[in-house]
Formats: structure tokens, sequence, C-alpha cells
């Protein structure tokens, strides 16, 4: 008689996902939030909206994912950071049309599932959503064996957050005399690294624990740097001051995502003096002879979010910006134009 074929011995282990969910549990629980309805293991996460809190609410989606960013994880055998980078990109997308984010969910797919390395996804994860404020209500697990190789996974996520109709930034009252400050980023984020992988491990040869003397850090390490959130800064400075527009600075860089908050009869001058960007930029501009113009289509270049208010209230802002914790620059200002980005020496 032939041997009875089971799930498992076709590649997929539900008694491993039972234990990875329990294993989950404590740290979905620490992300709860005044709204969480249930727990873990449901069809579906619950979230009850403070109706009386707002006057007219509206809610604020989005969902991205890490990239190629997970090939360093693999590489470095390190998954307790890359959970942070997507929640990063959910949640600092939300935030620039000043909406509170929520909850989160998480997408999960891999070839194999070990318990131990998703949960250290999951730390990551959690850790990202209490940086943001939003609790982690669901998500979804899949091991799929004929799709990914064992020790490899891709992860996506989904944000949900609230906004006042009136508050709502849009970009639309901007004008020129505005200025834009810029917050530092904390290295690449979780853009550009086709490009920056390319350059550093196969132009260059380096190898993930190899170092550079202007680095602190290894290679890998620097690469692998979390994408920092900036929710409670920005939802802070909005009650506060009147924040005209913000641009999360992601793919596209600064040259195509601070249009995307211009209106008509506009443009952003940048100085790019006026600013530190992170020396992993200039190495691989050095290594792999990319045009400057290229960088700052590709690379967040040291300013991971981007602020727009009137010149009035600029110096007051910048201030309370340090309070916060962050490394502001006021980085230009707004001009007449037509949408685009200039770049200057000043």
């Amino acid at each position: 008689m032939t041997d009875r074929l089971t799930y498992k011995k076709a590649g997929v282990d539900i008694d491993a996902g039972n234990e990875f969910v329990r294993l989950i549990k404590p740290l979905t629980e620490s992300t709860k939030r005044e709204g969480v309805l249930g727990g873990i293991g449901g069809f579906g996460g619950l979230f009850q909206l403070d109706t009386k809190k707002y006057k007219d609410p509206v809610l604020v989606s989005g969902t991205d994912g890490v990239g190629t960013k997970l090939k360093l994880a693999f590489m470095m055998n390190k998954h307790d950071t890359i959970g942070i980078d997507l929640v990063a990109m959910c949640v600092n997308d939300i935030v620039v049309c000043g909406a509170e984010p929520l909850f989160f969910l998480d997408y999960l797919a891999t070839g194999k599932l070990v318990p131990a390395m998703m949960v250290d996804v999951m730390k990551g994860i959690s850790e990202g959503c209490r940086s943001a404020g939003c609790a982690l209500i669901g998500g979804e697990t899949a091991e799929m064996p004929a799709m990914y190789q064992d020790s490899e996974y891709d992860l996506a996520g989904f944000a949900v957050g609230v906004v006042e109709r009136a508050g709502i930034i849009d970009g639309s009252k901007v004008k020129p005399g505005d200025k834009i400050i810029g917050l530092a980023s904390s290295g690449l984020h979780s853009n550009g690294y086709s490009l920056a992988r390319k350059v550093v491990f196969d132009k260059m040869g380096f190898k993930v624990t190899d170092r550079v003397d202007i680095l602190s850090k290894s290679i890998g390490e620097e690469l692998l740097t979390p994408t920092r959130i900036y929710v409670k800064t920005v939802l802070h400075m909005m009650k506060h001051f009147n924040v005209k527009g913000v641009a999360h600075i992601t793919g596209g860089g600064l040259s195509e995502n601070i249009p995307r908050v211009l209106p008509e009869g506009t443009n952003a001058v940048l100085y790019p003096g006026r600013w530190n960007a992170h020396a992993i930029f200039y190495l691989i501009e050095k290594w792999g002879n990319i045009e400057r113009d290229e960088m700052y289509r590709d690379f967040n270049m040291g300013i991971g979010m981007v602020m727009i208010l009137p010149d009035e209230q600029v110096e007051d802002a910048f201030k309370e910006l340090e309070k916060c914790g962050e490394e502001p620059y006021i980085i230009g200002e707004i001009t007449e134009g037509n949408r685009t980005v200039v770049y200057e020496k000043g």
C-alpha cells in the first residue's frame, strides 16, 4: 500500500501554524488600544470607532511592503526589525493626510513556517505598532512551499486611520513663501534596495559583515537600519502649527514625492547643502557612479519626511520638532512654478 499523503508531507504544517499563533498572542496584546474588540484568532479583526470623539470622521487607509530590503534580513539572518519597516511604510503614508493610525494588519507568506523566525518578524511589527500608537488586530500567515524558499518570506501590511474631514492635510493651502522642513531619516529606510544591493554586493563585492571606515556599522547593519516612524511627531505638530503639507519620502525620493502635495502654480526649491545626508548615500553614489539626479529620484537622501509650514511659524516649529526628538532641517521653500522640485545651492 502506498504512503498516505498529508498536508504536512506536502509542505504545510498546520501544527506549526497553530504554535506560531500561540507565540505571537503576547505581542499582539502589547499593541492594544482603545477601540479593539476581541483578539487574534478570529476570522476578522474588530475595531470600534469612537464616533463621539469626531464631528465628521474620515477613514484613511494604506498598504505597502518593504521590497527587496527583505534580502538583507535573509543575508544577515536577522528578522526582528524588518517588521518595523513594514509598519512604518504604511503608517507614515496615512499620517501625511493628518490621520491617526488606529489599527494594522499584516500578511506574511513563507515557504516553510519556522515559528521562531516568524516570531522575530512579529516582534518588529508589534514594536512598530506601539511606536505608531496603532493596534495589531489581525493578519494572515501563508505557508506556500512551491512559491518561496524555505528560509525566505514576503511581507505586506495594511493600516487604517481616522482624521476629521476639516483637518485633512492635502497641500491645497500651500503657497509661495511657505518654508519646507525636512525630518532626518535613519538611512535608506525601505526604498532603493535593488539599486543599493546591485552596487554594494554585486559591483563592489562586499559582504554584510564588511566594514567601511566612514560607517559606524557593518555594511549589513547600515542597510538593515529600520525605517523611522514619524506618526506621533506629525500628529503633535498638527495640533500646534498650521501644517499645510506633509510628504513621506519613499520610492521616487524627494524629486517625486514632494510634488504630490504641491498645488498648481507652485514649485519646491530645495537646498541640499542645508542638511546632512548619511554617508551610505554618498558611498552608493560613488561606488555605482550614479548621477546626482538619479540619487534624488531613487533614495530619500537623508530626509524621511517633509513638512510645509508658513514662514512665520518655521522657527517655533523647528524648536518643537527638536523637543519631539527629531533632527529637523529647513531644507527649502515654496515658489511659483509647475509642481516640480528644483535643487539649488544656498
